[in-house]
């Protein structure tokens, strides 16, 4: 018998895409989940739905979402149209939690509809000290704490206990996939996009809709590309990049749009630095950033124990990157050689200083910073 690659070889690059899905292994979200699945199949399927009716070619941002319609045939059109999409995880931090999970459990339902996860550390303050604020934080919120550890368990809620991180950093870790889609109570859920995730911070009851199985409605973004070309030189680092980012757009200037990262200089940031630029991203207002599938994600994964993961995603490469010639509602150019340090501030993060430009030291002068 032929084996799937001998196939691919002979026969025409769309019906070699299907046989490949035919022979694929299923892979799971996450080494944490055993039943939980990557559906890069039936996303394809949705996708080559929409490009039918769209007739034109995607950004990236557009494949991941549209790939998530519920109804691939409902109307699309970008800052109009209402999509209704289906996540494929819900993360919460500790403090946002408590009353989506109560909404939850008044659902009636024995157990959330998509995987879901919280995350305890944002009722951590800290003050004295590492081991000192951890215990004051596991003694004034032992009764939330226990709610949520307690609901977790019955509702099959992952649950992270104070003190096991950050919960941007545990997704990135664990739960963060190329081409995924998830929302999350908090405004730097987009973190997760540095893995090539559309991960969008949403409300209480946004992340309650998705648990009990209703679709999530988002306004159709918009998409700002940002080319990357050059590489990061020595004294610069990937905050500089969203520094720089904040200071052309504003604060108001992503608002209603997903950032998408694209070109050459892409390839010289880490993965964990490319989270750095999506996290950032809320500052301007993005409903999301995103970076495309690239070889240092796949190094990511191989890292964190998933190298199943970056092997899949490096076969469905094609839906985790923008076509060519897709089209923008704007672009921004960044080269990266030239890129000089930056600090954005005070007051508001759109106010961008090259670190040691004669502007910046004549605007601290003038100001009495």
């Amino acid at each position: 018998k032929s084996s799937p690659i001998m196939i691919s070889r002979v026969l025409p690059a769309s019906r070699a895409l299907v046989v490949k899905r035919m022979f694929a292994t299923k892979v799971t979200m996450s080494p944490l989940e055993s039943d939980n699945y990557i559906r890069y199949d039936e996303q394809s399927k949705t996708l080559e739905a929409v490009r039918a009716k769209l007739n034109r070619p995607l950004t990236l941002g557009e494949k991941v979402v549209y790939s998530h319609l519920d109804n691939p045939n409902q109307e699309i059109v970008r800052g109009q149209s209402y999509l209704n999409l289906r996540p494929d995880r819900v993360a919460m931090q500790d403090a946002t939690a408590q009353m989506a999970v109560l909404q939850f459990i008044s659902s009636g339902l024995p157990r959330v509809a998509v995987p879901s996860s919280i995350h305890c550390d944002h009722l951590i303050q800290a003050k004295s000290g590492s081991v000192t604020d951890l215990n004051v934080a596991k003694d004034t919120n032992k009764e939330v704490y226990d709610f949520l550890s307690s609901a977790g368990a019955k509702f099959g809620i992952g649950f992270w206990k104070p003190g096991s991180g950050i919960i941007h950093q545990i997704v990135l870790e664990n739960y963060a996939f190329p081409g995924g889609l998830m929302i999350g109570t908090d405004s730097h859920t987009p973190n997760a996009g540095g893995l090539g995730m559309c991960a969008v911070g949403v409300g209480g009851a946004d992340a309650v809709d998705v648990m009990a199985g209703l679709p999530w409605e988002l306004k159709a973004p918009k998409y700002i590309g940002v080319k990357l070309t050059g590489r990061l030189n020595p004294w610069s680092s990937p905050k500089d990049v969203i520094l720089k980012v904040a200071g052309i757009l504003t604060v108001k200037g992503g608002t209603g749009a997903i950032i998408e990262y694209f070109g050459e200089g892409v390839d010289s940031i880490s993965c964990t630095g490319m989270g750095t630029i999506c996290n950032m991203g809320a500052e301007i207002g993005a409903t999301t950033s995103i970076f495309p599938f690239n070889s240092r994600m796949g190094d990511y994964l191989k890292s964190t124990g998933r190298a199943d993961i970056a092997s899949l995603a490096d076969t469905y490469k094609a839906n985790l990157t923008a076509d060519e010639g897709a089209q923008y509602d704007q672009v921004i150019e960044i080269d990266l050689n030239e890129l000089k340090p930056m600090i954005n501030g005070p007051f508001t993060p759109d106010l961008a200083h090259e670190v040691g430009s004669a502007t910046f030291k004549a605007a601290i002068e003038k100001n009495g910073w």
